[in-house]
Order: structure tokens, then sequence, then C-alpha cells
């Protein structure tokens, strides 16, 4: 790494990361260079194997230009600044590809797009009771979990076996279960899907015609998370009743009632009963309507709860099940996701129906990728940086269709469309260069009255939600609430009640109409935003996401963000990358570099420097609304 010192400082910002590494005294395998180079080896070892097996040719490795921008995409979500992609592609040094994986996978941009993926399997949205927002703390604490690179494994068991108060940073993982609060059954449904890969919505209602799920194996699985409630919150409820049916549901008094109820509403009480009725509708005659079951699970170790008492912590034994007892389920389904996150597709699809690893197409490629998510103790971040450190991630794309079984020949990473993310986040860059310098999305915490913050430094959410979860009676609730009122009457009542519009749009630590990157705006986005209209998910369902085309697409980048904020704009930061410059084909070929992450091809320079010699300076602008238009820029390969 010494060979780079000479070099600029934002290549020597690509070694940093290795470095460390290095540099490191007796490393966890997780940090372990030699440890996660070998691993890369073993699953290019697999696929050498597969290639001879199958007779076919080796894939060549992609060149340098194709390599920076897969990385980029891949493991940050955005483009390349026009002065990474220099600096990278400038440097003559045999490490440098490592380098460049050791610098993203440091970088704040992995835990930004790693968030997304969060967001959007957890479906994580900004609801509101009032002018609060209900699932901020969750938020948060999901966002801090990526940030911190908190191990998948630990991250499952927080979210499973969660309880108490949402406002407090320690407990704000019961978000997982008051996100769906009053569906505990579809919640259930959406944590085998996520964290087991295994379908099991239609046992809901019937049994299974296409598996082996039954109606009653679904309820005795849900019996370990029955029995799901607010804590306190019937002491709340007959202040809250009178509110509502007096003259008073548009006052200050009922909008403080808001900001307590609030409170209620993102704690989580109760356990996990472990016992549960069979719905009223239950129609097998392996039980009758009405009959408590107690909680079973359908494979793996078996784990049992009582059908005759409520043992009161179903939700740990449930997350305790899902982390530890299912074989090579629970590792290999994460893998896969991970996998494909990298490579472009599954060992297997989708990724959300496990399939032993026996029955899919690479079985022991499968074990191996399993086996490699343990030995790293269910690092994400290492695991996914094995994967981009393979010859296999670095292979050219196959221009052909695949002829061998399960379609995926592991040449290349298949051609797909960027996700709505990543070309907002690269329009960002090149709008405003490096979007990981701006500050991120502070936990929001302020008490909002009428669409207003109130009692800013004196009180927060945090301390009202401790404080009412902390009331005991009716009495203490309405002793509560009329000093609260009080408060905020006298200290910090500067606001108008004015409906429900103002509410809904109170002031967050970045709005819609901000620059910076998608893990930072309101979720999910606006319908009337970017990322809306490019098919970011609406966090209603799982991996809610789509990459089709449409025209609103096309219109909004001829006429929109594309031409307000790059084509129009000379302070783009793009442009700043010609400075120095003294020619026009040296202009032409940096802005190819900032766009494209790639200088252009002699025909290309040639149809360029004629587009600049008949317009002058407005053909820049041109070359910059050709090039971001392109398929090139809006697709990965």
């Amino acid at each position: 790494m010494n060979r780079l010192i000479s070099l600029t400082s934002s290549a020597l910002l690509f070694c940093a990361g290795a470095v460390l590494a290095q540099g490191a005294q007796n490393p966890s395998q997780q940090d372990d260079p030699v440890f996660l180079k070998n691993a890369a080896l073993q699953i290019d070892q697999y696929v050498a194997s597969f290639y001879r097996s199958k007779k076919l040719p080796v894939p060549e490795v992609t060149d340098d230009a194709t390599f920076l921008r897969r990385a980029f995409l891949v493991s940050v979500g955005r483009i390349p600044t026009a002065e990474e992609a220099r600096a990278f592609l400038e440097i003559e040094d045999p490490t440098k590809r490592e380098a460049l994986v050791d610098y993203l996978m440091n970088s704040k941009g992995y835990s930004s797009h790693m968030s997304n993926w969060a967001f959007d399997i957890l479906r994580i949205t900004d609801n509101r009771t009032g002018g609060v927002a209900t699932n901020e703390p969750y938020r948060y604490w999901v966002r801090n979990a990526m940030t911190t690179n908190m191990h998948w494994d630990d991250f499952t068991n927080s979210l499973i076996a969660s309880s108490g108060d949402g406002w407090d940073q320690k407990t704000a993982a019961v978000g997982y279960y008051t996100r769906d609060r009053g569906m505990p059954l579809d919640n259930l449904s959406n944590t085998m899907r996520i964290f087991l890969g295994t379908r099991m919505e239609c046992a809901q209602c019937h049994d299974d015609p296409f598996g082996t799920t039954e109606r009653h194996d679904f309820y005795e699985l849900a019996a370990f998370t029955h029995g799901q409630s607010t804590i306190g919150q019937e002491n709340f409820e007959p202040l809250y009743r009178e509110l509502r049916q007096s003259d008073k549901l548009r006052s200050t008094d009922y909008d403080v009632a808001q900001v307590m109820r609030a409170a209620y509403e993102t704690s989580l009480g109760g356990g996990g009963s472990g016992h549960i009725p069979l719905p009223s509708d239950y129609q097998y005659r392996d039980g009758k309507p009405g009959e408590v079951v107690g909680g079973r699970t359908p494979f793996g170790k078996t784990v049992r709860m009582s059908e005759k008492r409520a043992e009161g912590d179903g939700r740990v034994k449930l997350a305790e099940w899902i982390t530890t007892k299912t074989g090579d389920q629970f590792p290999t389904v994460i893998a896969n996701r991970m996998w494909k996150r990298v490579m472009g597709k599954g060992v297997y699809e989708p990724v959300d129906e496990y399939l032993p690893p026996a029955k899919t197409p690479h079985p022991d490629l499968l074990k191996l990728l399993g086996k490699i998510m343990i030995d790293l103790d269910y690092d994400l971040r290492a695991f996914q940086k094995v994967l981009l450190l393979t010859k296999t991630f670095q292979f050219g794309t196959n221009p052909n269709p695949s002829t061998v079984e399960g379609g995926d020949d592991f040449h290349g990473r298949k051609i797909e469309r960027l996700a709505a993310e990543q070309i907002w986040d690269s329009l960002i860059t090149l709008a405003t260069g490096d979007p990981d310098r701006k500050p991120v999305r502070t936990l929001d915490d302020r008490i909002y009255l009428g669409g207003k913050p109130v009692l800013v430094g004196k009180k927060t959410m945090t301390q009202v939600s401790k404080e009412v979860l902390a009331l005991k009676s009716e009495g203490e609730v309405r002793k509560y609430f009329n000093e609260f009122l009080n408060e905020v009457k006298s200290g910090g009542g500067n606001y108008s009640n004015k409906g429900s519009m103002m509410s809904m749009s109170a002031t967050r630590s970045y709005d819609k109409r901000a620059k910076v990157r998608a893990s930072e705006l309101p979720s999910p986005a606006p319908g009337d935003h970017f990322l809306c209209l490019f098919g970011a998910s609406d966090r209603e369902v799982v991996d809610g996401a789509t990459r089709e085309p449409n025209v609103g697409q096309v219109l909004s980048l001829m006429n929109g963000f594309v031409q307000d904020e790059l084509v129009n704009n000379s302070s783009a930061h793009l442009y700043k990358s010609l400075e120095g410059a003294t020619t026009d084909s040296e202009k032409i070929r940096r802005l190819y570099i900032a766009i494209l992450s790639r200088p252009p091809s002699a025909e290309e320079m040639s149809w360029m420097l004629d587009e600049v010699k008949n317009q002058g300076e407005e053909g820049y602008s041109n070359i910059v609304a050709a090039l971001v238009m392109s398929s090139e820029f809006l697709f990965l390969q």
C-alpha cells in the first residue's frame, strides 16, 4: 500500500481501510483480511470447478471502469464522484481493486445503502399520531443498526424478542411490532418470509395447497407472539374518550392528549403468551373454533409452549428458535439475500422462498455461503466484502442468455436498471458532490402540536414517553395530563391548531426537497417525488420496490431534476471537474468520467467534439443531458 502514498488524496482514501485492517492486532475473522481473501478464494474455486464440469470458458475480468462503477453502485448505492473516479482510474497498482473495496465498505455510503435495503424489507414508514412521527425512533434504531454494523443474528433477536418503551433507543426495536399494530398475524407472516424465507401468509386462512404448512401450524406459531399490548394505556383511555366526545376535539387539550397517546402507541407490553385461540371460522378436524392451542414450531428443532397457561416469554423463544434452531435455514437465507444484492441474482430465486441446499442448482455453493456467514458471525458487511473480493464479482457480463440449469453461469453481474434510490443518489452526487459528507438525519424526538415543535430545549418525546409509561393509575394519568397541558400553555404553546394538514407536514430533519441521499428523506417518498416516480417502495409490502420503466420517468429526466440541477445549473458539482482542463477533448473526457465513470471511445469523442464545435459552450450541457439520460447511466452491469 505504500506505493500509493505519492498519489492524490482521494486515492489515499481507497487505501485507508486496508491499512487499518492490516495493522490490527489479532483481528476477528470478520476483520481479518487473510480470512476474507481465503473465503473469497473458496467461492472462486467452486465457480472454477463449475466451469470445468460444464465445459464453459472462463469469463474475462472486466475493465477498471466497469469494476469501479459496479463496485460503487453495489456497495454504496451511488456512482463515484468525478474525483473518486479519476483517482481510481489513474492509479497504476495491481492491488487497487482490493483497496477500493476496503474504502467503500468502510464508508458512510455503505450504511446509507444498507439502510435503504433494511427500510424496504422492514417496510419502515414515518407514521404519525397527530403531529408526532410514531415510527421515528424505530426508523432511527434501524438506521443506527446499519451504521454500527449490528450483526444479523443480533439484529433479528432484537426485533423479534423486543418489548418496552418505543422511544427509548434501548428498546426502540419494538417498532417492528407496533408498525403492524392490530395485525399480528400479518406481522408473523412477514417475520417468516424475511428471516427464514418461508411463505406462510396463505395458512392464515386455510391449509396451503402449494406447500406443507397447515392452518393449525400457523396458529401454533402465532401463539409465540400472541397477547401484544401497549404499556398502561388502559389508564389513559377514559381521559382520551372524554376529550374525543367533548367540544375540545380541536383544542390544545386534545393535542396534548395526542402526544401522550403517541407514547402509549409506540410501546409494546406482554412478552408473548405462548397460547392462542383458534379463529371462529376454523374448519379442520385437528381443532375446534375457539380452542386454545399452545405454541409449537413447525420445523427445525421443536420448541413448545403450554396451551394451559401464559408463559410470557414467547417472543424471546421465537427469536431464539429462528436464529439458532432452524438448522442451515437462517444463515443460508440471509447469505442468499446478500449474494443477490452483490451478484445480481440469488443462488436460487425467489430469495424469500427457502430451498434446502440439496434442492438448488448449486448445493455446495449454498452450503459454503452459509458456513462463511456463520464463520463471520453474521456480519453482513464482512460477508458482502468477501463477495466483492471474488474474481466472480469482477467477471464481465455475458451478453448472451445463460444455457445452464438455474439460469446462472456466474458470468458477471446481471444487467439491470438501477433502483430508484441508486439513480437519485447518483444524481445527487453529480449535483452536489459526495453526498456522504452531509449530516445524516438525526432522531427527531421533538414534541409536535399542531404541526409545530413545542417545549424545544425543555422536554422531548423520549422524556414524555418515559414519564407517561411510568404512570400506574387513571388518577396519575389525569394529574400528569393537567401538568403537561399547563407546561405547554405557559412555555411552549406557540402554535396554531388549524386542522390536520399542518400536522401531517411537520418539520423534519430533511424534507422531500433536500438534495440528500434517499436514506435521509421521508419514508416512503411522497407521491410526487422522483423516488416514487422511479419505483421506490411504498413500504406496504416486503420488497415492494419496482424497476419497471414508464413514460413519466422519461419526462422527469428530460424536464425535471436533470434539467434543473444538472444541465442548466452551471454550479453543479460535475462541472467543477472541468476546472483546469485546457482543451475541449479533456473537458469531454472528464464529463464522461464524472457521469459514466469511464473515458469516451474514439468514436464518441469525435461526436462530442463536433457537438461542442457546432454549439459552443451549450454543447457541454447537451453532452451532460445525453449521458445522464442514456441507458448506460441508468443501468448497472
